[in-house]
């Protein structure tokens, strides 16, 4: 059970208390699964992507064993070329997770696992969990790597009968970007240099920070925007560039972060990232305002609706409570509250940056 001791790092002014924290932290750990799944809600389905985001935030919290029970569950789930199926059925109670909905196989949902696996390394030292696990993060970044393009940017996914699709998402492939740098690091760890992946991260940086022509044009997506930054591909006056030229257009002062334009809706989810990012480009300020403006999300309980409609009838829309809303929220807590290893993933100072990543303001 997490005590108020064991989230003092989760404390933010007009963001979280320590008891807010804990509330959280067993909204998220009622919904997970005794498989170790954590689906978005109870009943609802589950992605690899946002399971994992939901158990880096047990570990932020302490909560060593639930995400390591949620890691165990990708390992039983994982598929022989390395990949996972984009959605599973929560069946709820005494249901299972076994079925897959979605056959096809996304890059950025399976590349995540060296997102979460450095996390939990950071957060628990536990040599015996990076043996384990080392084999599970190999075989996804090989996945994801036999769909990058010539050009550097990742095919976002495998279709259902295993045909590749070779369009690249930027949101996604800024995902992968981050991902292949904490895979890096833990392949520093074992002493098993990856050079292929070096050159693959290289490449990546200099397609996302150089080569916007080589991705599909999502650009009214908040995710676009911001995600070069979070996940590591665009640093310094470039990251500040970018963030100061769109804004306006997707941050409502009081209620959040659009997630697309023109909706006039915010979500806690791209709220939260954009916090992260404002993070990792120094700016805790701003960071802290804008979680300070989605505290209208949080629910009786301690979990966090998806999303608001701030204009005309205004309302809560959906009506979810999320826990990778709520796991989002927790890192930028966590990150602004200096917890070790989730600066570690997000900071990365000292992730590797792979070959020629630097080259992107020059080549």
């Amino acid at each position: 059970m997490t005590t108020p001791g064991r989230t003092e790092h989760l404390i933010l002014p007009g963001v979280l208390t320590a008891e807010e924290a804990v509330e959280t932290v067993a909204g998220i750990l009622a919904v997970q699964r005794e498989d170790g799944a954590i689906p978005w809600f109870s009943g609802h389905h589950l992605d690899p992507w946002d399971h994992i985001e939901a158990a880096m935030a047990l570990d932020a919290a302490g909560e060593h064993e639930a995400a390591a029970r949620a890691y165990e569950w990708l390992i039983s789930h994982q598929n022989q070329d390395g990949s996972w199926y984009a959605g599973y059925q929560d069946g709820g109670a005494g249901g299972a997770t076994e079925h897959p909905t979605d056959l096809g196989c996304e890059t950025n949902f399976c590349a995540y696992i060296a997102v979460g696996v450095w996390h939990h390394y950071q957060a628990t030292g536990d040599e015996l969990f990076l043996e384990r696990m080392w084999p599970v993060v190999f075989a996804a970044v090989e996945f994801v790597l036999a769909l990058q393009q010539p050009g550097g940017q990742i095919g976002w996914k495998r279709e259902a009968d295993g045909t590749p699709v070779n369009d690249a998402l930027l949101t996604g492939s800024s995902s992968v970007h981050q991902a292949l740098r904490c895979a890096l690091a833990l392949a520093e760890e074992r002493e098993e240099p990856q050079p292929d992946w070096e050159l693959a991260a290289g490449a990546l940086a200099h397609a996302i920070g150089r080569h916007p022509e080589r991705f599909l044009d999502k650009s009214r997506y908040s995710m676009d925007w911001y995600y070069p930054i979070l996940g590591g591909a665009l640093t310094g006056a470039a990251a500040k560039t970018r963030l100061e030229d769109r804004w306006d257009d997707f941050v409502v002062p009081g209620f959040g972060v659009r997630c697309v334009l023109p909706n006039p809706w915010v979500t806690g989810g791209e709220s939260c990232e954009l916090a992260l990012a404002l993070w990792v480009m120094g700016e805790s300020d701003r960071a802290l305002e804008v979680l300070q403006s989605i505290q209208h999300l949080r629910a009786e309980g301690g979990m966090y609706w998806t999303g608001y409609v701030f204009e005309g009838n205004r309302a809560i829309w959906p009506e979810e409570l999320t826990t990778w809303t709520a796991g989002s929220l927790l890192l930028a807590v966590a990150a602004l509250g200096g917890d070790e290893a989730t600066t570690a993933v997000f900071g990365g100072e000292r992730l590797p940056r792979g070959l020629d990543a630097d080259c992107a303001d020059c080549c």
